[in-house]
């Protein structure tokens, strides 16, 4: 009952408020806005607390599960309790578990969950008969003449194999390295890849592989090589004839320096002869600036 004082649905009628003083219950009652005044009745004993469906429910899925051991059973009953409370839960109706508050329904909610979980915790745990068949030992049988005979024993034990990925190649044009030229500029690499198998045998004999998985563990790297396109172009025509251009008439060699035959520098090279200035006097072969080179 609440501490403190306030307006509460009246213990002896249900269609009214009654005060409540932080201690007892007062003689004033109210409907709507009309306060009037009414005798305290004798309140009758509570109702005996029936067990709801839904824990009926619940006290069946355990009956389920411990007597009878049908785990698949209780996790199906469970999750369609679990669906009517979330249901009941957000939509605050009562539905068919007949849940008449929203404390009920949380109180359904929490319990299906709970037993689903340890029904699907039975169900992943393997029994006595699944362990047998999964390290693949078999009992032994008496054959009629009271001999024991065993099975051939069955197993099974995974295997990893490496495998090693060759590298593929490929080739780009390079119009900086001369045409006929070629050098590899990323150099190839081989990868890895692991395949793992679940293997079976029978009396230590292997009588199937299958294969579960194949992973790449490196990837392997493409060998590129540059294949050069460079031509260079044709010589100029006077480098051809090897004289110089800046000269006509007469030819001027091509040299790091050119003079006079008849003067006294000292070459390399000598010009015989005269030649008229056409471009730059390169050589300083015509000294008096009139336009001829090495004129006497």
């Amino acid at each position: 009952m609440a501490n403190e004082p306030g307006w509460l649905p009246d213990p002896y009628d249900s269609t009214r408020l009654r005060w409540w003083d932080g201690e007892r219950w007062s003689l004033h009652v109210a409907r709507g806005r009309t306060v009037t005044t009414a005798p305290l009745e004798v309140v009758p004993a509570p109702p005996r607390r029936r067990i709801p469906v839904w824990g009926w429910l619940l006290i069946i899925l355990a009956a389920l599960i411990v007597v009878f051991g049908i785990p698949r059973l209780g996790l199906a009953v469970a999750l369609v309790v679990l669906v009517t409370a979330l249901i009941a839960l957000g939509r605050s109706t009562p539905t068919w578990l007949r849940l008449r508050s929203r404390t009920a329904a949380g109180a359904a909610v929490a319990g299906a969950a709970a037993v689903a979980l340890v029904t699907f915790a039975l169900i992943a745990t393997p029994g006595p008969s699944q362990q047998q068949a999964t390290t693949g030992a078999v009992p032994l049988v008496s054959s009629d003449d009271g001999a024991d005979t065993a099975e051939p024993e069955s197993t099974f034990r995974e295997e990893t194999v490496t495998e090693t990925i060759p590298f593929g190649a490929s080739t780009v044009e390079d119009p900086n390295l001369p045409s006929g030229q070629s050098q590899v500029t990323t150099a190839g690499q081989a990868g890895e890849r692991t395949l793992t198998y679940r293997v079976e045998y029978i009396d230590g004999r292997e009588v199937d592989r299958e294969l579960v998985s194949d992973v790449v563990t490196r990837e392997p790297v493409t060998e590129v090589t540059a294949v050069g396109t460079y031509v260079a172009p044709p010589p100029p025509a006077y480098e051809a004839s090897g004289c110089d251009p800046n000269y006509a008439d007469a030819c001027v060699p091509l040299s790091s320096d050119v003079d006079c035959a008849w003067g006294t520098g000292d070459g390399p090279a000598y010009f015989d002869g005269v030649a008229r200035v056409v471009g730059t006097d390169v050589y300083d072969l015509d000294r008096d600036n009139d336009g001829y080179a090495c004129e006497q």
